[in-house]
């Protein structure tokens, strides 16, 4: 059966496809559009499930607020080059706008949802990674209902953003600098309060962990000047050695720091303070939780010397941040 490339045209403009796979889904179809059409978007399914194990580390995040409602979403694809193109942001687009339109619960229910051409988010996206011949997944979609929603996405490259809510109406610069905050300080939270507890046991986890090496390391340290030998030649055993060869270390000395590390850290080690220890490790904890929460980090819209809380309340009083979410596909 002939195919002209009329046909070829009239399958293309009601799928999007490319031209010679549209000739050979006509060709395969006898000519049948509905069927020429099941075949391309079956091709994208089998592209899909053949590119399921790649990185999708490349995309756009895009943000709609309307009202009260604010959602953000991530689509996510291999390169920068396909993220760039007109049909990708054009389906990223369309998928924050079905988004906003029937906010669904979860991105389940997201892939579920049709978009203006009786797809559904789902197939929309398998028949682009047919198209483009690269894997494309949603990576991130959240929502927020609240009395106001800010928002922003880092214009740059459009693949990190953020979308805030608070208790009450704040004015839009304030907003838009706190959502600025969420997408460059990286908050594990909004206050220390919320802060998850497995956050906060594994920061203590670490820091009792630092602090007992850094204490080790002093004592180790100073047993190594007294005996006439440079610490900084003896920090690590690949050091010691490459300073021998420089002429740095005798052998001797360097069979004599060896030794003095291996007593001195078991020494000490079975030696520590313990109150010490947790005090130094408490005030570790205490620093991380104060540049990783969102209310006590400095404003970085600011000075830089006031806090994210104190700056809302500066404001209004009884503004807060209730909730955040931050999507990024760098990080």
């Amino acid at each position: 059966m002939e195919i002209k490339a009329a046909d070829v045209a009239k399958l293309r403009k009601m799928t999007g496809a490319g031209m010679m796979d549209c000739k050979n889904a006509l060709v395969e179809a006898k000519g049948d559009y509905t069927r020429a059409q099941e075949i391309i978007r079956e091709k994208g399914k089998l592209v899909a499930a053949k590119r399921a194990d790649r990185e999708t580390s490349e995309g756009a995040v895009k943000i709609r607020v309307d009202g009260g409602k604010g959602i953000i979403v991530c689509l996510g694809c291999e390169t920068d080059f396909v993220s760039q193109n007109s049909e990708f942001q054009d389906l990223v687009n369309s998928i924050a706008d079905v988004a906003i339109a029937n906010f669904p619960a979860d991105m389940e229910a997201l892939k579920v949802c049709k978009l203006a051409n009786g797809e559904t988010v789902e197939e929309a996206i398998s028949q682009q990674t047919g198209k483009s011949g690269e894997k494309h997944s949603l990576v991130a979609y959240h929502r927020l209902d609240a009395p106001y929603v800010a928002q922003y996405v880092h214009t740059i490259n459009g693949k990190l953003g953020a979308i805030v809510a608070f208790n009450k109406p704040v004015p839009e610069q304030l907003g838009k600098g706190v959502a600025m905050q969420v997408v460059s300080m990286k908050p594990v939270s909004i206050s220390v309060a919320d802060c998850p507890e497995e956050v906060i046991a594994e920061e203590r986890k670490v820091a009792i962990e630092k602090t007992k090496e850094e204490q080790i390391r002093k004592a180790v340290d100073a047993a190594i000047k007294k005996a006439g030998i440079n610490p900084a030649h003896c920090d690590t055993d690949d050091h010691i050695d490459s300073n021998t060869a420089k002429g740095w270390l005798t052998p001797e000395q360097a069979k004599q720091a060896r030794e003095i590390i291996k007593t001195v850290s078991a020494e000490k080690a079975a030696n520590l303070p313990e109150q010490m220890i947790q005090n130094i490790a408490n005030g570790r904890v205490q620093k991380f939780l104060k540049e990783n929460t969102l209310e006590e980090q400095e404003y970085q819209m600011g000075d830089g010397k006031t806090s994210v809380k104190d700056t809302i309340k500066a404001v209004d009083k009884e503004a807060k941040v209730t909730a955040f979410y931050r999507v990024s596909l760098n990080d």
